[in-house]
């Protein structure tokens, strides 16, 4: 059985967790850092990198505690190597390199979306490649072809905001604190849907593109316009997004040729309305509709930690001299699309 100690700071949740290759997560545990960044309404990069520093030695000791075991136990160090804030990645990149010269253990540099794009299969062993997946976040929205591990084919990805940004700022403009997305998905069942005319920005073109900066803006004006309540912004906002993804997912299972079951991941993949509109898409397209438990949605060391575990049982492993990345594609070839804003 081979055992993978997983790392992960890419933005603010310092995390790690032990993983095996018949998928049991042994241990895992999330420092949050809600709390620091709530007065700012979103995400401090320095702020971010130093909790980082200050937390993430004490966290794998209590990792592995839990485990009841050593690292002399673990068989590779997997890290988020990017993309994200590059403060944060370069703090749990150094710290498995330290741990891993340390050790005489392989490193294993893991792209934090191919950790988000391979978790459902953590979840479920069923799962087999190829999938297409929607990857929605707070700073990504793609759909991708997964055809194995490090090969992917990007049929779409956001031409301006990702959707998870468009939730947390919709939120910030309703006054609902931070992290602004679950309070949105909240607040939405309390009101109307169909109440306030929001746009469907790109639907029906060709492409699977998004774009939901226009959207994001209509909620500035719908507030500011004193017509409505909150409440029915809220719930036109989430429906107009559902409306958008339904769309721009349709038109990629329409392109993708045969796939073995519909994914969506990230951590927009917990709002449970989006989760029961996919789930419909791929029962008309008569396919499995796949998501990771919510525990696996938001930002983990788990995903990254079977990331690394499917790289190791393909024998990959990474230099000691591996370079952290702010911004580091899944699909490379991808070319490029329209949009100074470009989530690649």
């Amino acid at each position: 059985m081979s055992i993978v100690l997983g790392i992960e700071s890419s933005c603010d949740e310092t995390a790690a967790a032990l993983v095996t290759d018949d998928r049991v997560i042994l241990a895992q545990r999330i420092a949050s850092q809600d709390e620091e960044h709530r007065p700012f309404g979103g995400v401090v990069p320095e702020i971010a990198a130093r909790a980082h520093a200050e937390r993430l030695a004490p966290l794998i000791e209590a990792t592995l505690a839990d485990a009841g075991m050593t690292l002399d136990q673990v068989d590779a160090i997997a890290a988020t190597a990017g993309p994200g804030l590059i403060g944060g990645v370069m703090v749990g990149l150094v710290t498995a390199k330290a741990l891993a010269m340390a050790t005489d253990k392989p490193l294993i540099a893991v792209n934090h979306l191919e950790g988000h794009a391979l978790s459902p299969r953590l979840a479920d062993a069923s799962l087999a490649y190829p999938y297409l997946l929607l990857l929605v976040s707070g700073g990504h929205c793609q759909i991708l072809l997964v055809e194995d591990v490090g090969q992917f084919r990007r049929l779409g990805t956001t031409i301006d905001d990702a959707l998870g940004e468009a939730f947390d700022k919709s939120a910030k403009v309703l006054g609902l604190g931070y992290p602004g997305g679950p309070a949105l998905e909240r607040l939405a069942l309390q009101g109307d849907a169909k109440k306030v005319p929001l746009p469907r920005p790109l639907k029906g073109s060709a492409e699977p593109h998004f774009s939901f900066a226009g959207l994001k803006s209509a909620v500035l004006r719908a507030k500011q316009s004193g017509e409505y309540t909150d409440a029915d912004i809220a719930a036109s906002f989430q429906q107009a997004a559902i409306d958008c993804l339904i769309d721009r997912t349709r038109r990629a299972l329409a392109k993708c040729g045969p796939v073995n079951a519909l994914v969506v991941a990230g951590g927009v993949a917990a709002n449970k309305a989006i989760r029961s509109a996919l789930e419909a898409l791929a029962a008309s397209h008569l396919l499995p509709f796949i998501a990771p438990p919510l525990s696996l949605c938001t930002d983990n060391a788990a995903m990254i930690a079977w990331a690394g575990v499917e790289r190791f049982e393909r024998g990959q492993s990474d230099p000691l001299d591996v370079a952290a990345r702010p911004r580091w594609p899944l699909d490379p070839e991808a070319e490029a699309v329209r949009g100074a804003g470009v989530k690649a």
